[in-house]
């Protein structure tokens, strides 16, 4: 095969992330009476859509940087650009690793219920179009398509939220659609604005119009997306419906939820604060609210008593890492936050589905009512044990290479706003150690208390009824993922690497803007579909 027809390959296979799962959900719906159907079908999919992901971003590193397809053929302007560049194709990795890790598990989790019809039944469809959502968005070269891939995401999630239909996920799910409502509605302003001032919602065409419009009107059309985006992405003062929506789901939801969504929301920030308003006036902004997301939600995670609420909150607490690199705009900073996205996706994820297994154990996650898991049942103290310590930031693990990378930044930045997020970051993590030891000593290590409440009561009477508390097949992708999560570490001089090359490629603009426009590859491909 000749290098130009390599050079097609991510080409070809960019669409794939979104059609594929979508065309397997109306397969699975359409098989809604045939569970073992279903599940071959998902699992198919989303094992196809990963391998896919793996050669884009492998062929996307070495070859050109950036690929871009305009669906159906039409010219760059007028039609939806899909783009792969080394960002996106990152995020494709990780998130469809993650996205087929927990269906894993939780198709493991339906059969040991006895649920492997309804409600497993719409389970499938919605979490391909879940996927398919994400997929959209890491790929969108618009603003109105990526508003498109958030409601499809947001559609499904609404759904899986709710699954089981209890008063608690109703109320939770109530809060959510609400808060998402309003995000999305401050979204479309947003687009609608955009489209007056410049004409365009093409993000290539709007790096080079917006340098033209009125810095008082850039700076409203700025701060309407950080609002609509900073909603989902759970940044702090628009992190307060998180904790009480996602601890309320099923475990395997709840896991992919605080492992994708809020970082779609990152990932929206990355692109426009890099492509859209470079160096803009928001910038000193970000920094604070970097600073404060990272204390609030830590602080809150500290006084918490129940591991799921405890996670969340930490959630929201690292998401302040995140942002805090985007905020510094330098590469190095960049660099870290792209590293630390990926890193954090794959952990937060794992602590989740580890924390499901528990209360599947212990019939609880309230930690008065938890206690010398580590001697009862080491499997789990082990898989818990990994992943919290590499939240926490412990050297070697990835948590603490992430975070170091985003101090250096910082103290490289050496302004005292800079200086002071670094202060934060540190003071974070420690109190981050502090929350997980927390988690540690009273769940796994310590005695349980010997009075328990009613709902512990309760809890250990369903876990009894389970009978296979810790089933296989849950235990296998909990175990998979938590290697990955090491895995990262052993292959972080590589993947920082690859954030180092695509910060660069966030910086320098111009590539990405002359991709799209000319939609094919860097080097100057033809159009495709044309």
């Amino acid at each position: 095969m000749t290098g130009t027809a390599w050079d097609d390959w991510p080409r070809v296979l960019l669409p794939l992330p979104v059609v594929l799962p979508l065309f397997a959900a109306g397969l699975t719906l359409a098989l809604a009476r045939r569970p073992r159907a279903q599940r071959t079908i998902s699992v198919t999919a989303l094992s196809v859509v990963v391998v896919a992901c793996v050669a884009m971003l492998v062929l996307t590193d070495r070859g050109n940087g950036t690929y871009a397809i305009s669906v159906g053929g039409w010219p760059s302007r007028l039609g939806i650009p899909l783009v792969a560049d080394r960002l996106s194709t990152l995020m494709l990795v990780v998130s469809s690793v993650v996205t087929l890790a927990v269906l894993l598990y939780s198709l493991a989790q339906g059969v040991a219920d006895g649920e492997e019809g309804t409600p497993i039944s719409i389970y499938h469809p919605t979490y391909l179009v879940l996927s398919a959502g994400v997929s959209n968005a890491f790929l969108s070269g618009d603003l109105f398509n990526l508003y498109v891939g958030f409601e499809i995401l947001l559609a499904a999630s609404y759904i899986l939220l709710t699954l089981g239909g209890t008063g608690a996920r109703v109320r939770a799910g109530t809060t959510y659609v609400v808060v998402s409502l309003l995000s999305s509605l401050v979204f479309l302003t947003a687009i609608a604005l955009v489209y007056a001032a410049t004409g365009t919602v093409n993000l290539a065409e709007l790096s080079v119009r917006l340098r033209e419009v009125d810095p008082d009107v850039q700076l409203v059309l700025h701060l309407l997306l950080l609002v609509g985006f900073g909603i989902k992405a759970a940044v702090f003062p628009l992190s307060a419906w998180l904790p009480d929506s996602y601890p309320t789901a099923p475990a395997p939801v709840t896991a992919v939820f605080a492992g994708l969504l809020t970082k779609v929301g990152v990932y929206a920030i990355i692109r426009t604060e890099t492509l859209l308003f470079p160096g803009g006036q928001a910038s000193s902004l970000l920094m604070w609210v970097a600073l404060a997301t990272m204390l609030v939600g830590i602080l809150g995670a500290v006084a918490q008593n129940d591991v799921k609420r405890l996670l969340s909150f930490t959630l929201v607490s690292h998401i302040g890492y995140m942002v805090f690199g985007v905020a510094l705009g330098t590469a190095a900073g960049l660099s870290g936050a792209v590293f630390y996205v990926a890193h954090h996706i794959t952990v937060q994820t794992t602590l989740f589905l580890v924390t499901g297994l528990v209360e599947r154990y212990a019939g609880s996650t309230s930690l008065d009512a938890l206690g010398s898991l580590a001697k009862r049942t080491p499997l789990l103290a082990v898989l818990f044990f990994v992943p919290a310590v590499n939240l926490a930031g412990i050297p070697p693990f990835s948590g603490f290479l992430g975070k170091v990378g985003l101090l250096q930044a910082g103290v490289d930045v050496g302004t005292w706003p800079a200086l002071v997020l670094v202060a934060g970051g540190v003071l974070t993590s420690l109190l981050t150690l502090y929350a997980v030891t927390k988690v540690w000593n009273r769940a796994f290590w310590q005695e349980p208390q010997e009075q328990v409440d009613r709902d512990h009561v309760a809890g250990l009477a369903t876990a009894t009824r389970i009978g296979t508390r810790t089933p296989l097949g849950m235990v296998v992708p909990t175990t998979a993922l938590v290697v990955v999560g090491v895995a990262i570490t052993v292959v972080a001089g590589p993947l920082f690497g690859v954030s180092d090359r695509a910060a660069h490629d966030l910086l320098d603009g111009t590539p990405y803007t002359a991709t799209v426009l000319r939609g094919g590859a860097a080097d100057g491909a033809t159009e495709v579909g044309s």
